[in-house]
């Protein structure tokens, strides 16, 4: 590349760092970072230029800063989550939506395959499950699944495996994001067939209000640690200005911040499918609120909140 193009791309970037007067020691962090990055890549191909001079300038200045905030804040783990997370959500946005179409058109498939071939539920869920659940819905208990184990046991089992299920898509995005979006695939396709055969049994709105009190968490951050894969897949593929190592670090750091932090919502869904959702008598009213309420948590939290600290953050700057 050549120098006045490398400049042209990031001089926003680096008036903006070196204009700053104050910023929270994360974000100083995140600054020298992407600064000394910048810094090998200039020493690389521009040794002696100004630029080169410049950012080295640059890069001791937020060394400094870095420094002199190394203590950390007592409420750094609530920072994390209020702040630190959101801003991630916010940066990856794209790949957040990238990760819901993947899913959503993984979950037509499964539904459209169960819809036009008797056998695809069967092969996807396994005869024991459809036999049991068939079973189920001739003794008037469609749902009994939720209610044959221990609420205590049932919710370590469940916490735990989707837990395992977010690391395991996540960590698949290291194969150019492939591997993750194969996963997405996989898990969207089993929801569409599941849903599609409690629509073929007249149990759709039923199953809807049932399913998704725990569902609507659960399948939630399924795809938000589908955008963690991308996110990582993607360093992989365009690392951009940075070093290809230096690029998926970074991206293997912001991905995992993600899944981390969805870690309280797993447990939040673990909990409701393993004491609530087995409740299947509950009034309309009260698992319509606790799915609704869950979705207006999901939007708020990865879409509405993470632009309102950006915009914040914008302004006093």
């Amino acid at each position: 590349m050549r120098e006045a193009l490398f400049v042209k791309q990031n001089s926003e970037k680096w008036q903006h760092y070196d204009s700053m007067q104050q910023a929270n020691p994360d974000e100083v962090a995140n600054q020298f970072i992407e600064i000394t990055n910048d810094l090998a890549y200039a020493k690389t191909f521009y040794p002696n230029s100004k630029t080169t001079a410049y950012l080295n300038g640059l890069a001791s200045k937020l060394h400094r800063s870095v420094y002199k905030n190394k203590k950390e804040k007592a409420n750094r783990f609530i920072h994390f989550w209020k702040t630190e997370l959101p801003l991630v959500f916010f940066q990856y946005k794209k790949q957040i939506w990238y990760a819901f179409a993947f899913f959503i058109i993984s979950c037509a498939i499964g539904a459209l395959s169960a819809k036009y071939d008797d056998t695809f539920v069967r092969l996807i869920m396994g005869d024991g499950y459809v036999n049991m659940t068939n079973e189920n819905i001739a003794k008037g208990d469609p749902f009994g699944v939720y209610k044959r184990q221990n609420e205590f046991m049932m919710f370590f089992q469940i916490g735990a495996n989707n837990i395992y299920v977010a690391l395991y898509t996540f960590v698949l995005g290291i194969i150019f994001s492939f591997g993750t979006i194969v996963s997405l695939f996989r898990n969207g396709i089993m929801l569409g067939s599941f849903q599609y055969f409690f629509f073929s049994k007249g149990l759709g709105f039923q199953s809807v209000m049932v399913i998704w009190i725990h569902g609507t968490l659960e399948i939630s951050a399924i795809v938000l640690a589908g955008a963690a894969g991308i996110i990582l897949g993607n360093s992989l593929l365009f690392p951009k200005t940075y070093s290809r190592m230096a690029s998926v670090l970074r991206g293997a750091k912001d991905g995992l911040k993600i899944v981390i932090g969805l870690i309280p919502i797993f447990i939040v869904a673990a909990f409701f499918e393993s004491f609530v959702t087995r409740h299947t008598e509950m009034p309309l009213v009260l698992s319509a609120s606790i799915l609704l309420s869950s979705a207006a948590f999901i939007v708020w939290y990865v879409f509405i909140y993470p632009a309102k600290i950006k915009l914040k953050q914008t302004e006093s700057n």
